[in-house]
C-alpha cells in the first residue's frame, strides 16, 4: 500500500503571529515548523507502515524553498519520500487553488490512502481534504479521532455534537484526522541520519499536468489589528466587596 500524507509548514505556534500589512497574508518571515496536525497525520500513516512492511509513506506539500526543513523532519520521523510542489506562481493561492494543486501531487504518486490533518493552524479553513477528494474522485472521511486501516478500507470515529459515529469507505479514499488521532513520534538519531539520503522531488505546477481552475489567489481587502485588552476593574475588599461584585456580574447579567 502507498500511503501519501499530506503536510504544511505554519509558523511556529509558540510565537506571535502577525500579517504582512502590504499583502495582508500571514507573515511567514519569522521561524517556520511543520504543522503539528500534519506530524499526527503522518503518525497514523507510520503506524500501519510498522505494522504492515511493504507499505511506502509519502509526504506531500506545496509551499516556498524554506519547505524542505520541514519534509526533511517528516522524513526523519519515518517517511519514506516526500513530494515538494515549488511554484512562484503558487503565492497567495486560496483553497481552491491548494486542493488542486495538491491533488494533482497525489495522483502522480498514486497513493491509495491520502491522510492529512483537519485543519492547519495558521489558515484553520478545515475544507482542502474534502476538496482534494473531489478533485481526485474518491469518498472522504472527515475529522475523525481514529483511524482503521485494512487493505481495502479505512474507517473511524468522528466526534458529533450528540456524541460519536462510525464511518468507513473503500480505498482509494481521503481522510483527516484531528487532535484526538495519534501523538507524533520524535525523530531518532538514526531517522536524521538515513532522512538525507532519502528522495525528495522537487516539482513545478507544470509538471503535474493540466490542472482544474485558474491561479485562484486570495485577495484580502483591508487588515484590522485587535485594539489592546483594556485593564480589568480592580474591587479592594473594604467589607462591602460582595455587593459590588455582585452588581457587577449584574450589570452584565451573568447573575
Amino acid at each position: 500500500m502507498k500511503i501519501a500524507v499530506l503536510v504544511k509548514q505554519v509558523p511556529d505556534t509558540g510565537e506571535q503571529r502577525n500579517l504582512d500589512p502590504a499583502t495582508g497574508l500571514v507573515d511567514r518571515g519569522g521561524e517556520n515548523v511543520l504543522d503539528e496536525i500534519n506530524e499526527r497525520a503522518l503518525e497514523v500513516a507510520l503506524r500501519y507502515k510498522d505494522a504492515n512492511k511493504g507499505t511506502e509513506v509519502v509526504v506531500v506539500s506545496m509551499g516556498p524553498d524554506t519547505l524542505t526543513k520541514g519534509l526533511r523532519k517528516a522524513l526523519s520521523m519515518g517517511a519514506d519520500a516526500a513530494l515538494h510542489v515549488l511554484d512562484d506562481s503558487l503565492a497567495g493561492a486560496d483553497a481552491g487553488r491548494t486542493a488542486a494543486v495538491l491533488a494533482g501531487a497525489v495522483r502522480s504518486v498514486a497513493a491509495d490512502l491520502v491522510v492529512a490533518g483537519n485543519e492547519s493552524t495558521d489558515g484553520r479553513g478545515g475544507v482542502v481534504p474534502a476538496m482534494v477528494a473531489e478533485h481526485l474522485a474518491v469518498p472522504v472521511l472527515s475529522a475523525i479521532d481514529t483511524v482503521e486501516l485494512t487493505e481495502s478500507e479505512v474507517s473511524g470515529h468522528r466526534s458529533t455534537a450528540s456524541g460519536s459515529l462510525q464511518a468507513s469507505a473503500p480505498l482509494p479514499a481521503v481522510i483527516s484526522v484531528t487532535e484526538r488521532s495519534a501523538e507524533a513520534r520524535f525523530p531518532s538519531f538514526k531517522g536524521i541520519m538515513t532522512a538525507k539520503r532519502k528522495p525528495l522531488t522537487v516539482m513545478s505546477v507544470s509538471e503535474l499536468g493540466r490542472l482544474p481552475g485558474t491561479q485562484e489567489q486570495t485577495i484580502i481587502v483591508s487588515t484590522l489589528r485587535s485594539p489592546a485588552r483594556a485593564a480589568g476593574r480592580r474591587i479592594v475588599d473594604e467589607g462591602n466587596a460582595g455587593n459590588e461584585l455582585a452588581e457587577f456580574l449584574r450589570s452584565d447579567r451573568l447573575i
